[in-house]
């Protein structure tokens, strides 16, 4: 068993996550950052690739208070569990994902992650070992399961949402395109990894929901066929 995994993302009108320099750029607007705090709210863990820690810094915390209370008064924690998946232990120790806002956090590393960064991690995070080299991310699903994680939101990047569809682990997309073309063939895009390479291998996805946001628009994918 594994929780329910649903990958959030804004792209330009071109398919870019950041600029070429991997420089975080405002995408969508004021209405789609609170329809994500709201959906982050929701959600019992937040998970993230080191890339996007040494990219953007961010602090995955829920921003609205009023959401905060409405966790807290269910019994959870202000924020989701926040995850970052770092085969090689690369998160800096002033990470503002392990300082700022309250909750539980878990950094998961490869059996290969050895060393004083890890050790220092495991002062402010959980530390889940898995796969030998890189992180077994279908094993660290069974054992959020298992401690109570039903529903996963992913942040990104490219690279880990790659890793999930790979394994067959996303059920839903939220993709909200924005109003903006940053262009460049090296630019980051929403799933990058290896790429398929046979059509047949390709993941199916069914259209569940489209609105306009800001002034960009709102896509709502269901994942319907998950095997290569």
């Amino acid at each position: 068993m594994r929780p329910f995994v649903f990958v959030n993302l804004a792209m330009s009108a071109d398919g870019k996550l950041s600029t070429v320099e991997r420089r975080q750029v405002k995408i969508s607007g004021n209405d789609d950052f609170s329809r994500v705090d709201v959906i982050k709210s929701d959600a019992d863990a937040i998970m993230v690739g080191v890339g996007t820690i040494l990219a953007d810094n961010p602090s995955l915390t829920v921003k609205s208070q009023s959401h905060k209370d409405r966790r807290i008064a269910r019994g959870r924690d202000e924020n989701p569990l926040r995850i970052v998946i770092d085969s090689n232990a690369r998160t800096p120790v002033d990470a503002e994902i392990l300082h700022k806002g309250e909750g539980p956090r878990v950094i998961a590393v490869s059996e290969n992650a050895l060393g004083e960064n890890l050790k220092s991690l495991n002062e402010f995070a959980d530390i889940f070992v898995g796969g030998e080299n890189r992180v077994d991310i279908a094993c660290l699903m069974e054992a959020l399961y298992e401690n109570g994680v039903r529903s996963v939101m992913v942040e990104g990047g490219g690279t880990l949402i790659w890793s999930l569809f790979r394994e067959g682990l996303v059920d839903e997309i939220y993709t909200c395109i924005g109003n903006v073309i940053i262009g460049g063939e090296k630019s980051p895009t929403p799933v990058d990894g290896d790429g398929y390479l046979k059509e047949e291998e390709f993941p199916k996805l069914s259209l569940i929901d489209m609105d306009k946001i800001d002034d960009g628009v709102l896509l709502r994918w269901k994942v319907i066929s998950k095997e290569i």
